[in-house]
């Protein structure tokens, strides 16, 4: 474990599968940062990496994906949720494929998740140094998308995806004392977010919530400043981008497992070819 230098997780749904590709590569050659933060899809897989299951992010991202309970309509015309998050955040890690609790809450790394307060908009990140005991929970906050996954009432507060209002939570790595990193994200080098419409029906489905309405309309906002930040930063020599090579074919809900696998392929062999610039990264 390298000292020092922090690993970013973006998220992206379904497009998070690169990010499983590109840790089980760090996996698989002993790489683990000292400290890892992540929202949403990004948040799920850096769980499993901090948890020394190498495995695990490509079956519960792939293999489950055709599961009804896992992706479907079905979910959403009885729980208003297109992904089953009871499935996901308690069948799954308790039942189908068990996440290692006790390595997890041992491992020497920090891990950070980020959400969104809907209240007031802004991010908020939770330790695992802190609150081990409540991070499922904090998990499936920071992965419930507005309109298609319920709030998630926690620490008093109403709270969803940490997508929202830190996209690539790059400056709390740095105000957590991590001036480099590395960054993985799930979108191809040069693209830039266009503006979202809040339509009428989120409109009045969160108007208690003008925090979460405001952080969605400069949702694009936030992610583009963050993009040329990053930019800046890597041309300093204090970040390195991971980030897919070719042109996604995958959305943020995907079922295709062919695209899903050749998505993890991606992220795994992109790696591949950065590993001796990566590791020269790691060194200086």
């Amino acid at each position: 474990m390298m000292k020092d230098i922090g690993l970013v997780l973006e998220g992206g749904g379904s497009r998070g599968v690169y990010t499983a590709g590109v840790l089980r590569y760090l996996m698989e050659n002993d790489t683990f940062f000292p400290y890892v933060i992540g929202v949403s899809a990004g948040a799920c897989n850096g769980s499993s990496y901090i948890s020394k299951q190498i495995d695990r992010n490509r079956i519960t991202t792939i293999e489950y994906v055709n599961h009804p309970e896992y992706l479907s309509f079905r979910n959403w015309l009885t729980k208003r949720q297109l992904f089953g998050m009871d499935f996901i955040f308690d069948t799954l890690p308790n039942q189908l494929v068990p996440f290692d609790y006790e390595t997890f809450n041992s491992a020497p790394e920090e891990f950070v998740v980020g959400v969104t307060d809907c209240t007031t908009g802004e991010s908020l990140f939770y330790r695992k140094s802190e609150f081990a005991d409540d991070m499922i929970t904090l998990l499936r906050a920071s992965s419930s998308l507005p309109l298609v996954a319920p709030i998630v009432h926690f620490d008093e507060k109403a709270l969803m995806d940490g997508g929202i209002s830190a996209p690539i939570p790059i400056k709390q790595a740095i105000r957590d004392g991590y001036e480099k990193n590395v960054v993985v994200l799930t979108r191809n080098r040069g693209y830039y977010k266009k503006p979202q419409s809040i339509n009428w029906y989120m409109q009045k489905k969160y108007q208690q919530y003008p925090g979460l309405l405001a952080a969605l309309k400069k949702r694009h906002q936030e992610y583009n400043e963050t993009i040329n930040f990053l930019y800046e930063e890597e041309k300093k020599g204090n970040v390195f981008i991971i980030s897919p090579t070719e042109k996604l074919k995958v959305g943020r809900v995907e079922r295709n497992k062919n695209k899903l696998k050749d998505l993890y392929h991606r992220g795994y062999q992109d790696l591949e070819q950065l590993n001796d610039a990566l590791n020269e990264f790691l060194q200086t």
